[in-house]
């Protein structure tokens, strides 16, 4: 049976009061969305706004460029899904097997406390169904609770883009929180590797990438999860 992925990005285009653009890290939404298509996976695009969703003008540089941006460049098909994500407030959990956050500094500005993106993880941690997000998306989890009140992070292995990671970036000033204090702050058992390398953890129905190297991983251990 097909499996029906949903990817969630950011629709916050503003990184802080900097003046400069921000939003989602296209490497984390193409790495994830084209190892879900070629698993077989039906995927689904919502954003906050709807419509279009920002894309971080730094992702787009050449050097940040991978073969799955690359391919996303070349590819109309997902141009246009991207173009015209779904409202995240109508979609329902119930349709789809699993869910999937690309991380860029968007994500925290508009989806940390983002009431409709909360009740979607609980529901699909209450109907046993894998969440997963990679860098600065794993902030998503930090105000999902469990069903009997705690914390969905608290006492699991989880990761997320690293104080040592903002500072290279040159950006912990700017941004409204700092992933790794917040999830430990939270009761996770933050992990990291070094700096731009590959970690994917998965802890339960939870699963979290570092960074934007991580976003295959995080993808594949969705893709595994849901068999």
């Amino acid at each position: 049976m097909t499996k029906k992925i949903l990817i969630v990005l950011t629709s916050h285009a503003e990184l802080g009061d900097t003046g400069h653009k921000t939003g989602f890290w296209i490497e984390e939404f193409a790495a994830p969305y084209y190892a879900f298509i070629d698993a077989g996976a039906e995927v689904t695009l919502a954003s906050v706004q709807g419509g279009q969703p920002p894309i971080d003008p730094n992702s787009t540089a050449p050097d940040a460029a991978t073969d799955a941006t690359k391919r996303f460049d070349n590819d109309s098909a997902a141009q246009t899904l991207m173009a015209n994500t779904k409202l995240l407030s109508e979609v329902n959990a119930s349709d789809f097997d699993g869910v999937f956050y690309p991380g860029g500094h968007g994500p925290l500005w508009d989806l940390v406390d983002n009431t409709d993106s909360i009740a979607l993880i609980e529901e699909f941690i209450n109907t046993e169904k894998p969440v997963a997000a990679v860098c600065h998306a794993s902030a998503v989890f930090l105000n999902v609770k469990n069903s009997d009140g705690t914390a969905l992070v608290a006492g699991k292995k989880v990761t997320g883009f690293s104080n040592s990671e903002e500072d290279a970036v040159q950006l912990t000033d700017i941004v409204p929180l700092l992933v790794e204090d917040e999830l430990i702050k939270k009761g996770g058992n933050y992990q990291k590797t070094d700096d731009w390398g590959v970690l994917a953890l998965e802890d339960g129905l939870l699963i979290t990438g570092q960074n934007p190297a991580s976003s295959e991983l995080a993808a594949k251990k969705l893709l595994t999860k849901l068999g």
